[in-house]
């Protein structure tokens, strides 16, 4: 027990509302989770078209982002229980065998081959608007209603301001060839859950709608 408070502390994460992390210090995060593109299978032409393209989007920003790499191994547990049950169920003795065959060699593919899987996210930040001093009425803590809803208020407008600011990335990527989208507050805390708990497997994937050519980037995972 110890030991997970002091790990709670050490995530400045003071609440996830609405799609939205809010940190210690006030500042707002948005997350967004995007597809890839194979950049070696296009021709020279759409490289440089792309390269350009992204170039004037970064140029075009005036706050930073940050990009988010996260690689695990591929699960494929689910994959090989489906085959199971499958096999268990196949009355016909010749494609049980065959069955059985090709979970083996989809097992040792996947130990040989060490076959990683990568999801991409785009952080978004937004940082806190500074507040006013007080008057001598508020320092007295009088009006303290009022206070209460021009603070929340406030935040409203922040992720107001924070949501526009991630839509503006989305149609960004989507000029380069790159699907993205926002995390709710549920997928965001898992999220985060998987980073802090490396050995967790659970799918993350974007909706058929969002998905590129090139399927979803990845999958967070949980065991």
């Amino acid at each position: 027990m110890p030991q997970q408070a002091s790990i709670q502390q050490r995530i400045p994460i003071k609440d996830i509302q609405d799609g939205v992390v809010i940190l210690d210090n006030g500042n707002l995060r948005g997350i967004l989770m995007a597809t890839a593109t194979n950049f070696s299978l296009k021709s020279t032409d759409e490289q440089d078209s792309m390269i350009f393209k992204y170039q004037q989007f970064l140029n075009s920003l005036d706050f930073s982002l940050q990009i988010v790499a996260v690689s695990r191994r591929l699960d494929i547990s689910d994959y090989i229980a489906g085959l199971e049950q499958r096999k268990r169920e196949q009355p016909n003795e010749l494609l049980r065998i065959q069955i059985a065959e090709y979970i083996d060699f989809v097992q040792n593919l996947i130990q040989v081959s060490n076959i990683m899987d990568q999801s991409f996210f785009v952080v978004v930040p937004l940082a806190q608007v500074e507040k006013k001093e007080g008057n001598l009425l508020d320092k007295l803590g009088l009006f303290q209603k009022e206070t209460a809803d021009q603070q929340s208020k406030s935040l409203d407008e922040l992720k107001t301001q924070l949501w526009q600011r991630m839509e503006y990335i989305i149609a960004g990527l989507s000029g380069v060839g790159i699907k993205a989208v926002p995390l709710n507050s549920q997928e965001i805390t898992e999220l985060f859950y998987h980073l802090y708990n490396m050995g967790a497997v659970e799918n993350l994937t974007l909706p058929p709608e969002q998905q590129g050519d090139s399927g979803p980037m990845g999958q967070i995972y949980r065991r």
